[in-house]
Formats: C-alpha cells, structure tokens, sequence
C-alpha cells in the first residue's frame, strides 16, 4: 500500500479494532550482543509466549521485517545522538511508512531519544528533544500517520524527586523542558514513558532496605500522610505522579518502558531475586491495584528489561548491565516467569543455530604464568562480567578462570581456529567445562544449515576423536 491515503485508510482502521486490546506486559528487545539469533527466531520466541508489545532501541530494519505481519505492537526508538541532527521526513519515509500497510509492523511508538534527561549526561541531549518532536510530529502528520504513531520520550527516574511520594517534583532545571514536553504529549494523545530500577537504587545505596526493592511488604515502609509505601516501585511511581499534578497534568496515562532485575554480575544479582521480582511486579500490575495516588489504574503498559541477554553492553554502570534478560542470550529461560499472557512459564526459543559444540580452555599441561597479557586481551573484548564478584562463575579456580575467558573470546570469534591458540595457551576441547551454575557457552549464528551437512558432519565426528585424544595424552 504505497499512498499516505492507503496508509492513512489502514491507520484508521487498525485504530478502530485494536486500540480497544488491554494493557499487556511487553518486553525491551535490545540487540548488543556478540551473538545474535535470527530476528525470526526472536520473534517466534515473542509469539511462542504471546508477548504483544516489544519495544526496540532504534528502527532495526531486520527485526521490523520479522514483526511484519505478527500483530506485535511494536516501540521503535531514536538513539540520543541522532537528536540534532535527524532528518524527520526521511526517518517517517524509511522506518515507518515503509514497513506500516497491509501486512506490516504494527509501529505504534517512536521514543524520541532514550534517557535524554539523564544527569549523567550533564544536559547534552535535553535542549533537542522537543524540537525533534516538533519535527517529527509535522512530518507524521504530512505522511498520514500522526493519528496512529505516538510519540513519546522514555525518561529515567532521576527526571524527579523528592523525600516523599506526594511531595514529587521534576528536578528544577528540567521544569521548562518538561512543561513544554508533558503538554506535547497530553496534546497528542501520547503516554508518559518512565524507566523504574528499583536494583539500581538498592545497588547504588547500601542503606536502602533490600525487601523495599521488592513487592512481598517491608519492614521499613515509607509514611506519606494518609499513605504508606511498601515497595519501592509505587513509592517511585507515584512520585512521577505527583510531579506531573504540579504541571497541571495528573491523569496523564504512564507507561514503564523499562524495569527488570538482572541475573549475575553483581551481588544482589541472581535467578532468585530476578524471579522474585520479576513475578512480584507482574502480579502486583495485573491485579489492577493501582498505587495510593492512583487506585485501581495501574501503568498503561510495563515492557520488562529485557528479552535478552546482550553480552556487548557497556558495563560502565556495573557488570550486571549484560544480565538482566528473562533469556539467556540463546533465547533459553533462564528461571520459571508467568508473564500473566495464558502461559505458565516461559518457553524457549526453537530453532537456535549453534555453533560447533566446542571450548577453548586452557592447556593442561602448560605454564600459565606468562597469561595475564592474553587474559586482558579476552576480557576486554568479550564477555567475562561473570567471573566478577557476585558472579555465577566467581567461585571457579585460577585455571578455570582462564579457561572461561578463553573460550568466551573463541565463541566471540566464531570459533576461528587462531582465536584459540594465546601463544600455545589454549586448546580446542570437546567436552563441555561447565562448572556447577557457571555455564561456558556455545556461540549462535544467524547462518542458515549449511546445504551439505554430511561433510561437516564428517568433519565433526574426525575432530572430536582428535580432541579426545589430545585431552587424554594431556591430562
């Protein structure tokens, strides 16, 4: 359908019968890995657990083209530096119009920017983000598609503040900004994005009480006139609530765009408590509680942080930034989650190409003392935040330890032959080191089968007895 009248006409009609589907729980789809699945099998993985709303960090073309047809509502996102300078019309012509029609991606948000208000950005970002929306209203509007794409800025908690809920107020630097940007949005017909971490906040601050980052009661609720909090998770809500009564705009819909507890790489960062947390905010959101500010309505919608593993994540806030998917970075669960969609557990993704099952690990037999050089090579280009403190893989010996870095740098290179050698360090091995909870991992490949697979077959089989062979003379 290539006229902004058929796309307009296909809006239209998409508004008529499905903007009536309830609030859902949807997930964040970030691709910062070293090894990336398919996006069909990603999406099979979506639809397998009748997730409905995802919601990516920029406008993947590969990952829009495995939504089209799906009935995922999707969020695509404009990254932070592209704010100054993006041309709207062409990012409406190649990322929307272009995959929106008959059969095609259901695109219902552009997150202008990501966190642009963050402190730590010391106010880069903050002076482009309503003119870009500006922009990019106008150029909807011209491509017949402003009344169905909604344009909406994910915030960090850190846009607001205060001792208690009811006294919430935006920080005062941002309060220009935010009256220019809530009325933007109140104006369209578009929701307040906020991204909650109450692990961050029980992470950065050793006196914050561990059960008030979770929603089983505290021993340490928080008193707000009439009110108590008893979980971090309203108490923060509800002072983005209370902020934006002080703009005039108390009723305005807000949803979570991210939220999550990661799974390693930090202590406080395991299976249980992501299980814990992740199952308790599930539950306390679908049971339409509400918070004390707002009773029985709760967010619009709340996208878990996040679908996936992403090994390639900057770990400048902490080790753990690489963790917190409710899948392993194969699309494997990593702990039991009912998503409250008709499932009662997660299920894996089907249809993984893996790589060879084989390591790099150290030599048995030689001397390991000159391996530092090689260590920090492995680590600083793949993924080693699990041999870290709190790590699942902390406990592992010294050769262990080499070990994992090794092969996480082979995985990394897809297992090319050199990328094992560390100056005869290393060895190629065919038995699975995995240690107890510490898992040393196979790469994937977005690669199809190869149309012979009984050479490599062959091939495999020969190899394998090599290995063998060479790891019994070794040991």
């Amino acid at each position: 359908m290539g006229s902004g009248v058929g796309v307009a006409l296909f809006a239209l009609s998409l508004l008529l019968v499905s903007h009536e589907v309830e609030s859902a729980i949807g997930v964040n789809w970030g691709t910062l890995s070293f090894h990336k699945m398919r996006p069909s099998t990603v999406v099979d993985l979506l639809k397998a657990n009748k997730i409905t709303k995802v919601k990516l960090f920029d406008a993947n073309p590969d990952a829009l083209r495995a939504l089209m047809g799906t009935g995922i509502q999707v969020m695509i996102g404009i990254p932070n530096e592209m704010l100054s300078t993006f041309n709207s019309d062409l990012f409406v012509q190649q990322n929307l119009s272009r995959f929106i029609g008959k059969n095609g991606a259901d695109i219902r948000y552009v997150a202008v920017g990501n966190e642009p208000f963050l402190t730590g950005y010391g106010g880069q970002f903050q002076n482009y983000v309503v003119p870009a929306m500006v922009n990019l209203q106008q150029s909807l509007v011209r491509a017949n598609l402003a009344s169905y794409v909604k344009l909406v800025v994910p915030c960090n908690a850190d846009a607001y503040q205060s001792n208690v809920p009811s006294q919430g107020m935006f920080r005062p630097e941002l309060t220009q900004i935010m009256t220019q940007l809530v009325s933007f949005l109140n104006s369209n017909g578009s929701p307040f994005v906020v991204n909650i971490y109450p692990f961050l906040s029980l992470y950065g601050n050793s006196d914050f009480p561990q059960d008030y980052a979770f929603f089983e009661g505290s021993s340490h609720p928080v008193p707000d006139g009439p009110n108590t909090y008893y979980n971090a998770f309203d108490g923060n809500f509800d002072t983005l609530v209370a902020a934006l009564t002080k703009l005039g705009y108390g009723q305005m819909p807000i949803v979570i765009g991210e939220i999550g507890w990661p799974t390693d790489g930090a202590v406080g960062a395991n299976l249980t408590a992501a299980r814990v947390f992740n199952q308790g905010l599930i539950s306390h959101v679908l049971s339409n509680k509400g918070t004390p500010l707002r009773p029985r309505s709760p967010p619009a919608d709340v996208y878990l942080f996040g679908l996936l593993d992403e090994g390639a994540k900057s770990t400048l806030p902490g080790n753990f930034e690489r963790h917190w998917g409710i899948f392993s970075f194969d699309g494997q669960a990593k702990y039991r989650l009912n998503l409250g969609l008709g499932n009662r557990g997660l299920k894996n993704a089907k249809n993984v190409q893996y790589l060879p099952s084989r390591w790099c690990v150290a030599h048995p037999s030689r001397d390991m003392t000159q391996v530092g050089d090689h260590l920090r090579l492995a680590c600083s280009e793949a993924d080693c935040t699990t041999l870290n403190d709190g790590g699942s893989c902390s406990q592992l010996g010294e050769k262990d330890n080499i070990s994992y870095a090794f092969n996480s740098y082979y995985q990394m290179q897809m297992q090319h032959e050199k990328s094992c050698d560390f100056d005869g360090l290393g060895m190629v091995t065919f038995l699975d080191p995995s240690v107890g909870d510490c898992r040393f991992l196979v790469g994937v490949t977005d690669i199809g089968l190869s149309s012979s697979t009984e050479p490599m077959a062959r091939w495999s089989i020969y190899h394998i007895c090599i290995g063998l062979l060479i790891w019994t003379l070794t040991m």
